[in-house]
């Protein structure tokens, strides 16, 4: 047994006890619960159908019509008296679909140039912050939206185009966080960003602890390997409720043409190995997303039941969790 291997089965033995309060799989609340979590897309950065492929997974997707969004999140805080606060978390280039999801799930109006309160970012990958150029005049021509970003991610947008535009403008207004510590985008609602490993061209890379009064939820929707860090799946799971975990690829035969070490994932089929007494003590807390266009996961619904056998769960656009 390798000294990589026997590293990973430890982080997986810290995550089972780490994970072990962990709640039940998420479900719509009704009446809403005061302040909720929402999915408001599954798919990597391109979405389903993607763009440039013609394999049939896309081909069959232009034709029944069906759409998945880039991975994102959203957050209802329906606790003040003025209305429900909305925080987007990654703005894709769906973000239009994405927003208009979140207000017919928060069931507001009336928003207008001012959509959403505020808006974090996990990294500068084209599927996580191209959407905001759609705050600039070109399109809602909004003002001082808070942007929650890791310093070098603030710099980078102050500093290239066409993004410091939107910063000159007053449209939108980067709010640069501690790494590891945790921030308020509003009273009562708690954020932890902390640093995972990635491609990181143009700025670091976050996941993201969001944590509400009843629970606290994970959102990595991208890191190159669990084992790259030392501790860092102890680090990501501690005290969460439930994690929404990077699905990119399930087992690495889906993409024969591209060579997966220029876009490194940890494979589903690993993560599930890694996570495995977690998944059975806590069914449907461990849920995969950010799932390439070409992932079997998405298409056969008897490798989904093998998956939620397992206690694991594919995340679903619209879904909804009481934080």
């Amino acid at each position: 047994m390798t000294a990589n291997r026997v590293g990973e089965q430890t982080a997986g033995s810290l995550a089972l006890a780490l994970l072990a309060s962990c709640a039940a799989a998420p479900t719509t609340t009704t009446p809403p619960a005061p302040v909720e979590l929402v999915v408001l897309g599954i798919a990597q950065d391109g979405g389903l159908p993607h763009f440039g492929c013609e394999q049939p997974c896309c081909v069959q997707a232009r034709q029944s019509g069906r759409v998945l969004f880039p991975a994102c999140l959203g957050v209802v805080d329906r606790r003040g008296d003025d209305g429900p606060r909305l925080l987007l978390i990654e703005a894709t280039p769906r973000i239009e679909e994405q927003v208009a999801l979140l207000h017919e799930l928060a069931s507001v109006q009336g928003r207008g140039r001012q959509p959403v309160d505020a808006v974090l970012t996990t990294h500068a990958h084209l599927g996580h912050y191209l959407g905001l150029a759609w705050f600039g005049r070109e399109v809602a021509g909004s003002k001082q939206v808070p942007l929650h970003a890791s310093p070098r991610f603030c710099a980078f947008v102050r500093e290239h185009a066409p993004w410091r535009q939107l910063v000159a403008l007053g449209q939108l207004a980067p709010m640069p966080f501690v790494v590891g510590e945790p921030f308020a985008p509003w009273p009562g609602l708690q954020v932890t960003a902390l640093a995972v490993p990635h491609r990181d061209e143009w700025s670091d890379t976050m996941a993201f602890v969001v944590r509400g009064p009843q629970r606290a939820v994970l959102f990595v929707p991208d890191v190159d390997a669990w084992d790259k860090a030392p501790g860092l799946l102890r680090r990501l799971l501690d005290g969460v409720d439930i994690a929404y975990l990077d699905g990119t690829f399930y087992d690495g035969r889906e993409l024969p043409d591209r060579d997966l070490a220029e876009i490194p994932h940890p494979l589903m089929t690993r993560t599930m190995e890694l996570l495995a007494e977690v998944a059975a003590q806590r069914p449907g807390a461990l849920r995969f997303l950010h799932c390439n266009h070409s992932n079997p996961v998405l298409h056969d619904a008897a490798l989904r039941e093998r998956l939620t056998a397992r206690g694991f769960a594919l995340a679903v656009q619209g879904e909804r969790v009481a934080l």
